[in-house]
C-alpha cells in the first residue's frame, strides 16, 4: 500500500475504533457484564499484547525498566499507569450504566480538549489565549447543557447526572495522562506498555481480591464466553492497541492539525449511531451540545494551527487524545 492509502486506512480505523468505543460500551450496559468486569476484560486483552510487547522492547533496547516488562522505572510506570490504566479502565464503562450514549460521546472525548488545557496549566505553566480559550468556552457551554439539564432531572430521582459525573472523572485522568506524557516526554508506544504493565500487575489482582473477598460484586463466571471474548479483542487488542497504532500512523501521514478535525467527528458520529443501533433519542440539548464542542474542538484545532506550534505540542495540546488505552 502507498503512504496515502496507509494514511486514510490508519484514520478510518482510529475514528471507527473510537465511535464504536462509546456505542458498544454504552450497549454493554445491556450485557452480562459489570463495569469493573469489562474494565478487568480490556487490561486483560491489552496485556496479551502489551506484556510481551514490553518484555521485548526492554531487552532489546537494554532498557532499564520496571520488572524486565515497562520501558519505564517503577515512578514513571506507576504514575502513568495509575490514571491513564487503571483509573480510566475502572471509570470509562460506569458511566454508561447510568447515561445514554451522547452523553459519553460529549463529556469524554468530547471535553478532553477542556480538561487537557486546565490541567496543562497547572502542571506546565501553558497560558491559553484568547482564540483557543473560546473554543474551551464552546466545549465548557456544550458540557453544561448536556450535563446541567441531566443534573436538574435528579431532582425527580433522575440517575443520569451520575454517568454525566462519571465521565467527567474518566476524561480528567485521560487528560492528567496525556499531560503527563507532555511533561516526562514519554513515547506514546512505550508509555501504552508501561501503563498496560501497571493495570496487568494491580488492577487485576486487585479485582481477584475484592470478588473472592465478596466486597465487590462481579458478573464474569456467569457471563457466556462470547460476551467474554469480545471484550478481550474489542477492548484490550482494539481500544487499546490497534487504535493507538492507526492513530500514530494517523499522525504521521496528515500531520497532527489535519488528524484532530477527523477525531473530532467522533463526538457526533457516536452520538448519531447511538439513535438507530442503540434507539437513543436526540434531544435538543443535547444536540446542541454535541454542535458547540465540535465547533469549539475545530475552533481550538485553527488557533493552535495559525500559531505554528510545533507538531508534538501540538498534537498534545489541541487533540483529543485516544479514549481507548
Amino acid at each position: 500500500m502507498s503512504k496515502r492509502a496507509v494514511g486514510i486506512a490508519a484514520a478510518l480505523i482510529t475514528i471507527a475504533v473510537w465511535t464504536a468505543f462509546i456505542v458498544i460500551a454504552r450497549a454493554s450496559s445491556r450485557g452480562a457484564l459489570l463495569p469493573l468486569d469489562i474494565g478487568l476484560l480490556r487490561v486483560a486483552g491489552a496485556g496479551l499484547v502489551m506484556l510481551p510487547l514490553g518484555y521485548w522492547l526492554v531487552r532489546k533496547h537494554q532498557l532499564a525498566g520496571w520488572l524486565g516488562l515497562s520501558p519505564y522505572g517503577f515512578r514513571i510506570t506507576a504514575l502513568v499507569g495509575s490514571v491513564g490504566g487503571v483509573a480510566y479502565a475502572a471509570l470509562a464503562y460506569a458511566g454508561f450504566f447510568f447515561a445514554p450514549a451522547a452523553h459519553g460521546s460529549v463529556l469524554m472525548p468530547g471535553t478532553l480538549p477542556l480538561t487537557t488545557a486546565l490541567i496543562a496549566v497547572l502542571l506546565l505553566g501553558e497560558r491559553i489565549s484568547r482564540g483557543r480559550m473560546l473554543g474551551l468556552a464552546l466545549i465548557l457551554c456544550g458540557d453544561l447543557l448536556v450535563g446541567g439539564v441531566s443534573l436538574l432531572a435528579a431532582f425527580d430521582g433522575g440517575q443520569v447526572w451520575k454517568g454525566d459525573v462519571i465521565f467527567l472523572c474518566a476524561s480528567t485522568c485521560w487528560a492528567l495522562y496525556s499531560v503527563l506524557l507532555r511533561k516526562h516526554a514519554l513515547d506514546a508506544v512505550r508509555a501504552t506498555v508501561a501503563i498496560t504493565v501497571f493495570a496487568v500487575l494491580t488492577y487485576l489482582p486487585a479485582y481477584a481480591l475484592l470478588v473472592l473477598a465478596g466486597w465487590l460484586p462481579s458478573q464474569l463466571a456467569a457471563a457466556p464466553w462470547s460476551e467474554i471474548g469480545f471484550h478481550l479483542l474489542f477492548q484490550g487488542l482494539g481500544s487499546v492497541v490497534i487504535s493507538g497504532i492507526t492513530f500514530t500512523k494517523m499522525i504521521e501521514h496528515f500531520g497532527p492539525v489535519r488528524s484532530t478535525m477527523m477525531t473530532a467527528l467522533v463526538p457526533g458520529l457516536s452520538a448519531l449511531a447511538a439513535v438507530p443501533i442503540l434507539g437513543e433519542p436526540l434531544s435538543w440539548n443535547l444536540l446542541v451540545g454535541l454542535a458547540l464542542v465540535t465547533l469549539g474542538i475545530v475552533l481550538g484545532v485553527f488557533v493552535t494551527a495559525a500559531k505554528k506550534t510545533t507538531p508534538a505540542v501540538l498534537a498534545a495540546s489541541a487533540a483529543p487524545v485516544i479514549p481507548a488505552k
